[in-house]
């Protein structure tokens, strides 16, 4: 190959292609995690929100006839507070890097899908919107590359 390192025989790719595809597939994994634990520090935020607003005034939520989980509205306010923190700690880990955090983060993102399924009979489109970014959390942070991995080179 004149100027370039020799390839094996029956490749056509130009030089550097693959390389801008996993550079680029890398960008695209990052700027997910990015965005993941911005909304993993976001649902934290409106966790924390629906919580105290389930502890301080029950009656606020009504829930849906015929539902077959019958859950106490201060006790699942108590568990969104706790884990509406612990989300938001951990979104902001995220942003500064801690390897850890990912995990926790898909951990907690799973369990907050879970809280919010047994609250569906009172806030019901709430609860689906959370579940579905629950769902993006898990998905971004499952798939997110480090930048400092060398296989995405």
């Amino acid at each position: 190959m004149p100027g370039g390192t020799a390839r094996p025989e029956g490749t056509t790719r130009p030089e550097g292609t693959t390389r801008a595809r996993r550079a680029g597939g890398s960008a695209w994994s990052m700027g997910g995690m990015i965005f993941a634990a911005a909304l993993l520090l976001m649902s934290g935020i409106w966790e924390i929100l629906l919580g105290i607003a389930a502890i301080v005034r029950g009656s606020f939520f009504v829930k849906a006839p015929n539902y077959l989980y019958n859950v106490d509205v201060t006790a699942w306010g108590w568990v969104h507070l706790a884990l509406g923190v612990l989300m938001a700690l951990t979104g902001f880990s995220l942003f500064s890097g801690a390897t850890w955090a990912r995990a926790v983060g898909i951990g907690f993102a799973v369990l907050s899908a879970i809280a919010n399924f047994f609250f569906l009979p009172y806030y019901p489109i709430w609860s689906i919107v959370i579940i579905g970014l629950d769902v993006f959390v898990i998905w971004a942070l499952a798939t997110a590359r480090r930048i400092d991995d060398p296989t995405t080179w």
